[in-house]
């Protein structure tokens, strides 16, 4: 579709040809591959930026593998999530290269020729224990096409592992901040940097965390400017909203240096 947008405005192509040859691509590309369980989004990418990511939850192995090969075989990326050791055992053998990342409960692929990530996005998270969220949130923002960095175990109980790492946090483009407990820390770093904050609320805590209500609502209230807010543990949201955030970033960028 690029190229013939490409021909048509350099008039090495007549618009009425265009028309004609746009129209016979889209018959030959449809929208979506009907699998019978599943119909696969495969223009998300030319429309979002990143292609479709498979929920696993829910879904039976074969369909998670199925689903799988339909993407690989058109993109150069493949994001699982949310799934379980003995379906991520089935899109490994069926999709040589893959990684299974156990402690994220997500399965990653990408080709030789993908291209590189751009941007700066760093994840942070308060502790150990919002590993699984924030490594969810760093593999969706390298499937969406940033570049992405960990930052892990600066919680507010010891802000001086925080301050240690500030100046990383400060040449960020784009920052995502996991905690749960109280959910400080998101409140605490959007008053420390100039870059969007993405707040995301894990459920870890004990008893009145409310498996991560305490945290949502905290944030939700911060009184820190450019704080925006994801649901509960979704670590997938954010990632995808940071990767968005990045390349508008890095396209605005480009766009003026070619000016």
């Amino acid at each position: 579709m690029k190229e013939l947008l490409e021909a048509v405005r350099d008039r090495r192509l007549g618009i009425d040809e265009g028309a004609r040859r746009m129209a016979e691509l889209s018959v030959a590309n449809p929208a979506f591959e009907a699998l019978g369980h599943a119909h696969v989004d495969h223009q998300r990418e030319a429309r979002c930026g990143e292609s479709e990511v498979i929920y696993a939850a829910g879904k039976t192995a074969r369909q998670v593998v199925e689903i799988a090969r339909s993407i690989v075989a058109r993109s150069p990326r493949l994001l699982v999530t949310r799934v379980d050791p003995a379906t991520a055992a089935e899109v490994l053998a069926a999709i040589p290269g893959a990684t299974h990342h156990e402690r994220a409960r997500c399965v990653s692929w990408s080709s030789p020729d993908a291209p590189q990530g751009r941007g700066d996005v760093v994840v942070a998270c308060a502790g150990t224990s919002d590993l699984p969220v924030a490594e969810e949130c760093l593999l969706a923002a390298r499937h969406g096409g940033a570049a992405v960095e960990l930052v892990a175990d600066v919680g507010v109980a010891g802000l001086h592992r925080l301050m240690a790492r500030l100046e990383r946090l400060r040449r960020a483009e784009v920052l995502v901040v996991v905690a749960g407990m109280e959910g400080a820390l998101p409140s605490v770093v959007g008053g420390l940097v100039a870059c969007p904050v993405i707040a995301v609320p894990t459920s870890v805590g004990y008893g009145a965390s409310f498996e991560g209500l305490a945290a949502l609502l905290g944030m939700l209230n911060s009184c820190a400017g450019g704080v925006v807010v994801v649901n509960i543990d979704n670590g997938y949201g954010a990632g995808c909203a940071a990767a968005r955030i990045a390349r508008t970033v890095h396209g605005h960028a480009v766009r003026e240096e070619a000016r």
